[in-house]
């Protein structure tokens, strides 16, 4: 165990965690490198969360609706620590490095070059502790001829490729409801830091610098999940466009409307499938046409078996539909919101919405379900610890504990 492995070992709601002995200096603002920070908070790590005075991580007030701190950030920043520093003055740089001494990851989205500007750049920080993981997560990467440019996920999604595929054909491209850019970065954040941890565990020898730091650019985070939209250009030139509600090549795969009101996701589209789903819809002709046999020739009909499809399901409601497709094992589900997601009983069955009691700006704390944690271990998703803390609750504690730092010496940095 290097010399940060031993507080959060010795707590007994993680010691059983995956990531325990794992610290975490995060310097993230936003999504991206949050949500690094919160996956690996998850799993046991003790995520050390570093904000600026006052305002903080601009997340605690987007999507605001009362109170000082959004649900958003309690969600993106649970399982952390947060305290206050002022990086732009030395005295904060100095206890950020003090602090590298004692952590095992550092974890960040400013702009390539801010760190370098601060005096924390990689050399300095590696030589501040020479096994430290540093993880970094920006626009487009930390070289090339785009690093210095801005950008947030919204352009990220688009020059990566699938701004072009979301939406309907005959309007201009739309926006999933969620920053997808940042939250897939995240994710390859997590595992590329997990995956450097795991080589320094398994090596005698110092790994060098350039290898203990991970570059994750939003763009390639959005282009390594586009399957085969390049090499498909490249080997037929094939330049895909965005078909609504399907898959490109795919068919039927669709949401259909109920006579309720309501719509029902159906995804008919393998061969046995399609066999059974075209008796389903009392359609034994489509079953037995030649032509839809394979999938290539049903996406050539996509609207014809659209139209057939919808035309048995505007007979029924939601629910109807629902349990003769799910007889014949035909995979469709229906279109959940977030009052529907609450009462669902397989979440409820895998602790998938935890409830916490937060401060919702009335006049009494509520209680709140949040997302659980996934991968799932032992059967059941684990429980969260804590949701995204106060702005500096954890200061104090960290500063004193972890620094041996006094209480003259906190109240010098200036940050409460």
């Amino acid at each position: 165990m290097t010399e940060s492995q031993h507080a959060t070992a010795s707590q007994s709601d993680s010691t059983a965690l995956p990531l325990a002995g794992v610290r975490v200096l995060e310097l993230g603002n936003y999504i991206a490198a949050p949500t690094a920070g919160r996956i690996l908070g998850d799993f046991g790590a003790e995520v050390i969360k570093v904000e600026r005075p006052k305002t903080g991580d601009e997340l605690r007030n987007w999507r605001l609706y009362g109170g000082d701190t959004s649900m958003l950030y309690r969600t993106v920043n649970r399982n952390k620590k947060s305290i206050v520093l002022d990086l732009r003055t030395d005295a904060g740089r100095k206890v950020v490095l003090d602090l590298v001494r004692r952590c095992d990851v550092l974890l960040e989205n400013f702009r390539p070059g801010m760190l370098e500007k601060w005096g924390l750049g990689p050399e300095v920080l590696g030589a501040a502790n020479p096994e430290l993981v540093i993880t970094r997560i920006s626009a487009y990467g930390q070289t090339g001829p785009l690093a210095q440019r801005a950008g947030f996920a919204a352009v990220a999604e688009a020059v990566g490729g699938l701004r072009e595929l979301v939406g309907d054909p005959d309007r201009p491209p739309v926006r999933v409801g969620v920053s997808i850019g940042d939250s897939i970065a995240g994710i390859y954040a997590a595992f590329g830091t997990v995956m450097a941890l795991f080589q320094r565990g398994r090596t005698e020898a110092p790994i060098p610098l350039p290898q203990r730091i991970i570059d994750v650019a939003l763009n390639e985070s959005i282009l390594s999940v586009m399957e085969s939209l390049v090499p498909d250009y490249l080997a037929y030139g094939i330049r895909r466009e965005r078909v609504g509600g399907r898959m490109e090549g795919i068919a039927p795969s669709n949401a259909y409307p109920c006579s309720d009101g309501l719509s029902v996701i159906i995804g008919g589209n393998g061969d046995a499938i399609f066999q059974r789903y075209m008796q389903v819809i009392e359609r034994p002709d489509l079953a037995a046409d030649p032509e839809l046999a394979d999938n290539a020739g049903r996406w050539r009909n996509r609207e014809r078996l659209d139209a057939a499809i919808a035309e048995w399901t505007r007979l029924h409601t939601r629910d109807e539909a629902l349990r003769v497709l799910e007889a014949a094992s035909i995979p469709c589900g229906p279109i959940y919101t977030a009052a529907d997601i609450v009462e669902d009983e397989q979440y409820k069955a895998r602790n998938m919405i935890q409830n916490f009691t937060v401060d919702v700006g009335a006049a009494e704390p509520k209680s709140v379900g949040f997302p659980g944690i996934v991968p799932v271990i032992g059967a059941q998703s684990l429980p969260i610890r804590n949701v995204g803390p106060d702005l500096g609750e954890h200061t104090d504690e960290v500063l004193s504990q972890l620094l041996g730092m006094s209480d003259t010496e906190i109240d010098a940095l200036g940050t409460n």
